[in-house]
């Protein structure tokens, strides 16, 4: 069982057509933020199913794939950090975290972090200190920082919301729409669980949060209290 063997399967499954629409929709030309990344054209059932059989791989195994050119095998990479995690000892879990923030470099457009900071980053800190995510927060990188805010999911999901309002807090300032989108879409989560929470940080800060954070936040809200927000009426 090896990389290569995945390898192997992904390159014999992809479309050309859906890789050509892959390099459009992760924004892959010049000066976007996938620039220069490359796709198989596979699907995310196929991504999830070759996970699932090769959740066995070896750590170097693994980090061969994360470390790849193509998408889809970094993908498949994390997804089967991500099943292994659940699985795991602490042991495992401590060094499969490590691992992860060790290749952040690689873990490079919003889908690969999406899938897999809440399971490895955000359960992994889920008893612990989450000075990690400060630091993360307060990278050059896009990608570390929206995994700061995008591992909060596992805490919200635990109706444990502190983190994230913080964390939104300081990324008002970001100048990247993937962080907007990111930071909207945590409050979002945090107002199906919370309205009193969201309102409460939305009252002191919609004013100054960027307008995609906050279409993002207030999506779920009545239509009349949503237009009042946007109006600044609030």
């Amino acid at each position: 069982m090896t990389a290569n063997d995945i390898r192997v399967k992904l390159k014999s499954l992809g479309s050309p057509e859906r890789a050509e629409m892959s390099k459009r929709y992760f924004k892959t030309g010049p000066g976007q933020y996938g620039e220069g990344d490359i796709f198989y054209g596979n699907s995310a059932a196929e991504m999830r199913g070759l996970a699932r059989d090769y959740q066995a791989l070896a750590d170097d195994e693994i980090l061969k794939l994360l470390r790849s050119p193509f998408h889809e095998e970094r993908a498949v990479a994390l997804l089967i950090f991500v099943r292994r995690f659940a699985k795991a000892d602490s042991a495992t879990r401590r060094r499969i975290y490590a691992l992860y923030l060790a290749h952040t470099a690689f873990i490079n457009n919003w889908d690969l972090v999406d899938v897999s900071a809440p399971h490895v980053v955000g359960a992994y800190l889920a008893d612990k200190s989450r000075k990690p995510l400060y630091r993360l927060v307060r990278s050059r990188s896009l990608w570390e920082r929206r995994i700061s805010i995008v591992a909060t999911f596992h805490f919200i999901r635990q109706n444990d919301f502190s983190d994230t309002l913080e964390l939104s807090q300081r990324l008002l300032a970001d100048k990247e729409d993937l962080i907007h989108k990111a930071a909207g879409w945590m409050l979002r989560e945090v107002g199906k669980r919370d309205t009193d929470a969201a309102r409460t940080f939305l009252a002191e800060h919609y004013q100054r949060m960027p307008r995609t954070m906050l279409r993002y936040a207030i999506e779920r809200f009545p239509e009349a209290e949503r237009q009042a927000y946007l109006k600044g009426l609030i």
